[in-house]
Parts: structure tokens; sequence; C-alpha cells
């Protein structure tokens, strides 16, 4: 009885013994007989003071005969998982170890880390000052989930952080690009209204040379701060806590954002301006909290220069004979009118604008990645149909079937006329460039539903119709006589 006696009891039997008439009576509202009442007044202590820890075992160690090998595997490979030193002792030792002593085995490999493993690395707390530093990184979305008119939209967001404040802006991004960063760093500080001492990021290579070059920083982004005046500041290469501001950011908006989503009950948004509006909600609400804080940072911050530097990169790239271009090792078509000539490109971190003689030429969107192509079927359409044998092994083919059906046409011409699918199939694709894109697109479908063989004459007899249809206007005749009794009801309302 006298060992079930808690500190609480305890405590409550020395204020009762001042208040009680008798010893018995402080012992029995204390919940213990007076006996033990009388030890406890002795002992003059709690019972958790009183407690001698256990230090023998009260069963046999299963491990005892193997530990010396289990520690030899440890010194080795601290970071191996006791699970795996469990499955190697069974195949070393048949039938010696029952599966629940894993349990065993993980306490005494947690208790040997704790008093005899290799030294953890230690954290240390930062204080931050307003106006100080700013962290950013960039990190990827596709834990989201999140579809463009139910199309998988794979992209990264740029994330800004005031490390004091704590508030933020992102910018959404396809690529770790120097034009990314340009643009998100330039977008969160004219957002911000001010300019913060310092902007820390990870050992991106975008803003970091790598190790063995003398320059720390990369040239176009020490001239991207200084015209912000900001200093430069990075984080070890793999020590993502050393940028913890950013990185812990990036987990409570992702987090954020994940409730908002819930709560929208659709992750399929109808464009991409409808998912950042979405977005830039997520992040309002969250700043909304931070006033306070950010007004102390704005109040020590440094101004904004005059102007925002150009966030695209300027490229001289020459057409080649193939009505393309190379940028950043991605292909892409541009107008034949323009081959053997040198175009201007601008290099954005979601689009490429091509220009020419001062006049630009062209917007396409920037693709990702390396090896990659965009070919525009109306850029060498002219040429296809003339030369229709080089459609069949041409290097970028897929490029030229806009979308479902037109390869759907392409593969039922292959079967019913193999002789002449070329052919047939470009000259469909020549109508989409002269006669809309959509508009053929429509007869395709008709034609593939109703289940007519799909050639290029019926298409155009089906554009042809469509077109006579909308210019025939029906117009009604008018009776005249209606105007008639209009005069004769005014010519009575003047009598």
């Amino acid at each position: 009885m006298a060992d079930m006696v808690t500190d609480e009891q305890v405590r409550r039997l020395m204020r009762l013994r001042k208040t009680e008439r008798t010893k018995a009576i402080a012992a029995s509202k204390a919940g213990m007989d007076e006996k033990t009442a009388r030890k406890w007044v002795r002992a003059g202590s709690l019972p958790s003071r009183s407690r001698k820890e256990r230090i023998w075992r009260t069963r046999p160690d299963p491990f005892g005969e193997v530990w010396s090998e289990v520690e030899a595997i440890l010194g080795r490979a601290p970071t191996v998982e006791a699970t795996t030193v469990f499955d190697y002792l069974n195949r070393c030792y048949p039938g010696r170890f029952e599966s629940g002593q894993l349990r065993t085995l993980q306490r005494r490999i947690k208790r040997w880390k704790a008093t005899e493993g290799n030294l953890q690395e230690v954290m240390f707390a930062q204080r931050h000052r307003p106006g100080e530093q700013s962290q950013s990184d960039f990190t990827r979305m596709g834990g989201a989930q999140v579809t463009i008119a139910r199309q998988p939209f794979d992209h990264l967001l740029y994330h800004f952080v005031l490390t004091y404040s704590n508030w933020e802006a992102i910018t959404l991004c396809f690529s770790e690009s120097f034009e990314s960063l340009t643009a998100g760093l330039q977008n969160a500080l004219w957002q911000l209204g001010a300019v913060p001492a310092e902007h820390r990021t990870d050992s991106l290579s975008a803003a970091v040379h790598q190790l063995d070059r003398a320059e720390e920083f990369t040239d176009r982004y020490q001239a991207l701060l200084r015209h912000y005046g900001m200093r430069a500041s990075h984080s070890q290469a793999g020590r993502a806590h050393e940028n913890g501001d950013v990185e812990q950011a990036h987990y409570r908006f992702k987090r954020a954002l994940e409730q908002e989503l819930l709560l929208r009950a659709s992750r399929d948004f109808a464009s991409v301006e409808d998912y950042t509006a979405f977005l830039d909600g997520v992040i309002e609400r969250r700043n909304a909290g931070r006033s306070r804080r950010l007004e102390e940072e704005l109040a020590v911050m440094g101004r904004l220069p005059e102007r925002r530097l150009e966030d695209f990169t300027r490229l001289r790239v020459k057409v080649s004979a193939g009505s393309t271009i190379r940028v950043r090792k991605n292909t892409y078509s541009v107008d034949s009118r323009l081959i053997g000539e040198t175009v201007d490109v601008r290099l954005f971190h979601d689009h490429v604008e091509l220009h020419y003689g001062q006049r630009k030429m062209e917007t396409m969107p920037r693709l990702r990645g390396e090896g990659r192509h965009r070919i525009q079927y109306r850029h060498v359409i002219h040429s296809l149909v003339r030369k229709p044998g080089a459609f069949a092994r041409y290097r970028y083919r897929e490029d030229l079937f806009p979308n479902v059906l037109f390869r759907a046409a392409w593969d039922e011409l292959r079967r019913e006329c193999p002789a002449t699918a070329e052919r047939q199939y470009l000259a469909i694709l020549q109508l989409a460039a002269q006669r809309g894109e959509q508009r053929v697109e429509q007869a395709l479908k008709l034609l593939i539903e109703s289940g007519q063989r799909i050639r290029e004459e019926a298409v155009e007899a089906m554009l042809g119709e469509e077109a006579r249809a909308v210019w025939e206007v029906q117009v009604p005749v008018i009776d005249i006589g209606r105007y008639d009794a209009l005069l004769s009801v005014g010519r009575e309302e003047r009598l």
C-alpha cells in the first residue's frame, strides 16, 4: 500500500495535519491508512524522491552475448536502423531471436546512440533584426496536384521571406533559372516597396558559382543585388537548415494551401491566371497578421531604385535552314522568312520573345528542361505540302499534330489510303493554317462522329457549308400595310 502512495497524497496529508483534529482523520482524507501516514511524516520527503532507481534486470538480456557484434556494426555505420541489425542477427543466428524482441533491441540501440554514439549537430537559434535579412528559394509544387483545364500542371514557386516579420511573396515559375530568380526577387521587392540589407539563398546555380571558382557569386547575380543595394549570402550545399526561415515558410505555406484547396473542393483551375490569383489570396491572408512587425522592418529598410532591371536574358541567334532557332539547348520554330537572319531573343522565366529589326515578331511559351522542341506547323506547312515525302521521317513530326483529333485523322488516313496519307494530312493541316484550326478541328470531329471517311475534300466541303450558313441571311417579308395603319392613327389623333 505504501508503494502506491503518490506525491499529491503526501502533500494533501501535510496540509490536513494542520487542520484536522487527529492524524487518523488526516490520513483517511489523504487516501492512506494511519501507519502509512506516519511513515511519510517521519520521512519528510515525497515518494518520487524516496524511490531508488532500479539498476538490475528483471529478465535475461537476449542480446547480451551478441552485443559486441551490434556495437561493431553501430561503430561502422551509426545511422543503421535497428530493424536492419535485427534481420542481420536472425541470419547469423537462425531461430535464436523472436520477433517480439525487436523492440528490446531498438531500445538498447537508442540508449547506446544517446550515450556512446556520434556527437550530433547542434542547431543555434538566430536573433533576427528588423530590415536586416531576406531569404528566398524555389519549391516544387507537385504535391498540390493542381490541374489547369483538367491537365496536370507541373510548376514551381519562387518563395521570398523576411526573416524578422515573416512577410512573404511568391512568383509562379517553371525552372530554377536566373530569369526566374530575377523576376521573383524583383516582384517581391516592388510589392514590398523597400529593400532589406541582405539577401540569402541556398547554393542556387543561378546565383552561386561551383566550389572550384574563385568568385563566389555569378556576375549577373552580383549586378542584380548591386542595383538594389543588397548584400549577398548563401548557405552551404546540402545544409537546408542554414536557410531555415524560407524552408519553414515552404512547409507552412504548402500546408495552408492544402487547407484552402480542401475548402475549395477542387484542385482544377480554368487558367493559369485563375490559379495565380488563388495563390495571391492565400499569401495575402497569411501576411495579414504580420503588419506590426512589417512596419518595424519598413521603417529601417532601404529605398527602391528608380526602375526595375530587365528580368530577361538577351541572346543573338541565327535562324537555321529548318526555320528553327536554338535557345538554351531547346529548339523553337520561327517564320520561314527569317531563315539565314540573326534575330534577337529575349528569354523570360516563362516565355520567349523573338525580335527582328526592332520589331517583336513572336511570343512563345518557354520550354522546360533541355533537348525539347516546339515546332509551330504554320511556320513550315507551306514547304511541307510541296515536299510531302519529308513528313514521314521529319525529326519533329509529333509537333505537327495540334491535338488528338488531328492525330486520329492521320492514323485513319494511314489505314485507309497509305499511298496518299502524307499529302492528304498536310493538305488538311494547311486548311487549318489558312481557314482556322478550330474550324478544321470541328470538321474532323463531325466526320469522325458520323463515320464518314476523312479526306481533304470532305473537310473543305464542310468548311464551305459552314461559310454559306454564316452568310445566308434570312430577311422576313415586311407587311407595308402596317405602316399605313400607323399613319392613319396619327391623322385621327391630330383631328
